[in-house]
């Protein structure tokens, strides 16, 4: 019998728009679901009461392409009178009185929202143990983390607590907890979004994005996203978009530029395990088997480290908080917001000057290429706990050991998407990245399809069959 969570996001648009399946029965579903799997830690607050209000007060006569949908909050999106805490201890009390932009769209586009996907403190981090809750668990393994800082998102999708996602991405945020669970993953380039498009902060990392289990999803998600505004929504037919439509088309023959070469490798102590190697170099010979043109992107950045430091201090050093909330805050924030809080005008002009050049360059450098492909990820998902007890300086570089591929991405404001190719031994997902030309998602929604073709179905992790 095929159960709700087992259809597609794709296949639960159309059936809630011909009536074959009902928004409080698929609201329902879920909320079972996120109940009995709660040791997963995908949830900060799940809304139970309030979902069902929701589900049961949706007019048929209503319009928008996620009429009936249950998706949640990432719990850096405010919402009023539901508890936002940021994942940090310095917010365990805060109930917004309004909603930010995002929650108050994603309504009007017809969502059900269930709830709050767990974050990292702030979103400052790659893993997704926050301190004031339980961590965010791989599915596919329970001793290891989910990656981070969209790791409960990430993990939601996974286990089919959600039939997708929407995260945040300053530097990895939905890449790596995405390739780290096994989902697609999809930043979109700075600009391409009326919310969260990146040019809401000095720095410009942070765009929002889908997670899906399907670039299909994952289009018709990112479809639904480039229509939101802060409390209009334009109409469209269910399921229908320029990226899931690019999802169902065959690409024509890429360039691809293909290389392992990190803005990293100069700074920190980066080795690609074998796991990985083996998913890059079996994808490189799929795309060549499909007629695609793939090159060595022949890529030498340089002087990258120490923007991205500057960068990343000065958006922590923007967090408002107090004197006494610093008491609160985890070590490796802390230390951040100070370090961020030292630098001088001058530091920080420096600093985006310098993400500018490297962001002219990076493109200059890819331009030849309608793809690049490089690993999603060095290492294998790691253990929770594996960066407790660390210098906040160490604590740093085992993120960039672990993801060191992902955040000159954000620098750079270019599209990227995330999918699993391959599984290793125990039947762990390891994923590839591709990164697009700047507005180039169809593209990759196109070429991450035509790989799922190729790769064939992927098993579910055991919460699937829960």
């Amino acid at each position: 019998m095929t159960r709700p969570h087992d259809l597609s996001l794709v296949a639960q648009v159309a059936g809630l728009a011909d009536g074959t399946l009902d928004p409080r029965e698929l609201t329902a579903h879920y909320l079972d679901r996120i109940g009995r799997l709660a040791d997963l830690g995908a949830f900060a607050e799940v809304t139970p009461d309030a979902a069902l209000r929701r589900a049961a007060a949706l007019d048929r006569a209503e319009t928008g392409p996620l009429w009936g949908v249950p998706l949640a909050d990432k719990d850096l999106v405010a919402r009023a009178g539901v508890p936002t805490r940021y994942g940090s201890r310095a917010r365990a009390h805060l109930v917004p009185t309004a909603s930010d932009p995002l929650a108050d769209a994603l309504d009007a586009a017809g969502a059900v929202n269930v709830g709050k996907t767990t974050t990292s403190e702030f979103g400052l981090t790659g893993f997704t143990e926050p301190l004031i809750h339980a961590p965010a668990r791989d599915p596919w393994r329970l001793g290891a983390g989910a990656g981070g800082s969209s790791g409960g998102a990430a993990v939601a999708v996974a286990a089919g607590l959600l039939p997708a996602a929407v995260g945040s991405d300053g530097g990895g945020s939905i890449r790596i907890p995405s390739a780290t669970v096994g989902v697609v993953g999809l930043k979109p380039s700075r600009g391409r979004l009326p919310i969260g498009s990146g040019f809401d902060s000095p720095d410009g990392l942070s765009v929002t994005g889908p997670i899906a289990r399907s670039a299909e999803d994952a289009g018709l998600l990112l479809d639904a996203l480039v229509g939101l505004a802060p409390f209009t929504y334009a109409t469209a037919a269910p399921g229908s978009g320029p990226f899931v439509e690019a999802a169902r088309r065959r690409p024509g023959r890429l360039r691809v530029g293909v290389t392992t070469v990190s803005p990293w490798d100069d700074d920190e102590n980066i080795l690609l395990d074998a796991d990985a190697r083996a998913a890059f170099d079996i994808t490189a010979e799929w795309l060549s088997d499909d007629g695609h043109a793939v090159t060595d992107a022949d890529w030498r950045p340089f002087g990258y480290a120490s923007l991205f430091h500057v960068l990343w201090r000065a958006s922590a050093a923007r967090i408002p908080l107090s004197d006494d909330d610093m008491t609160l805050v985890e070590p490796l924030t802390a230390w951040l917001v100070r370090e961020g809080r030292r630098l001088s005008a001058l530091d920080l002009l420096g600093g985006l000057a310098s993400a500018r050049a490297f962001e002219r360059r990076t493109i200059a450098d890819f331009a030849a290429f309608d793809v690049v492909l490089t690993p999603a990820l060095a290492q294998r998902p790691q253990p929770v706990g594996a960066y407790a007890g660390h210098s906040p300086e160490r604590t740093f570089a085992m993120q960039v050991e672990y993801a060191p591929y992902s955040s000159f991405v954000n620098v750079a404001g270019l599209p990227a998407l995330t999918l699993p190719v391959t599984t290793d031994a125990a039947g762990h997902p390891v994923s590839v990245q591709l990164i697009g030309r700047p507005g180039g998602e169809a593209t990759l929604l196109s070429l991450a399809a035509q790989l799922e073709r190729r790769r064939g179905p992927l098993p579910h992790p055991p919460a699937w069959e829960a």
